[in-house]
C-alpha cells in the first residue's frame, strides 16, 4: 500500500524591501528555495523597494554586505516560475523588465488581490 502525497500548498512571498540594509530579503529567498525543495507551489511578488532585489549589476561591497542576487538564478532550477513585479513600483523606481536578473511578469496593483486570494499562505518580507 503506497502512501498518497498531500497536494502542494500554494505559497506567495511578498518582497517589499530593498535588497540590502536588512536580512529579510536574503531570508525570504532562502525560505523560497526551501519551500520549493519540498514541492510547494511558489509565487513571488516584488513590490515597493523590493523590485530592486531583481535589478542586474548589484554591488553592495561599499556597505560591506554580500551580494546574494546571483542566487535568484537558481529559482528556475527549483521550479519557481511564477515571478511578478508590480508595475507602479517599477515605474516609480525607473526600472524596466530588461533590467531584471530573471524573467518576471508585470502585475497591476488591482490584480494583486485576486492573486493573493488564490494562495493557501502569504508571507510578507
Amino acid at each position: 500500500m503506497t502512501e498518497q502525497q498531500p497536494d502542494p500548498k500554494k505559497i506567495l512571498f511578498l518582497n517589499r524591501r530593498a535588497p540590502y540594509g536588512s536580512s529579510l530579503p536574503r531570508e525570504a529567498l532562502d525560505a523560497v528555495l526551501m519551500a520549493s525543495a519540498f514541492g510547494q507551489e511558489i509565487t513571488l511578488v516584488f513590490l515597493e523597494d523590493g523590485v530592486f532585489q531583481l535589478k542586474k549589476q548589484q554591488d553592495p561591497s561599499n556597505i560591506e554586505m554580500k551580494n546574494f542576487s546571483k542566487t535568484f538564478g537558481a529559482l528556475a532550477l527549483y521550479g519557481v516560475e511564477s515571478v511578478y513585479v508590480e508595475q507602479r513600483s517599477m515605474e516609480k523606481r525607473g526600472l524596466t523588465l530588461d533590467q531584471l536578473l530573471i524573467p518576471a511578469k508585470i502585475i497591476q496593483s488591482s490584480e494583486l488581490g485576486a492573486l493573493l486570494e488564490e494562495q493557501d499562505q502569504v508571507l510578507s518580507f
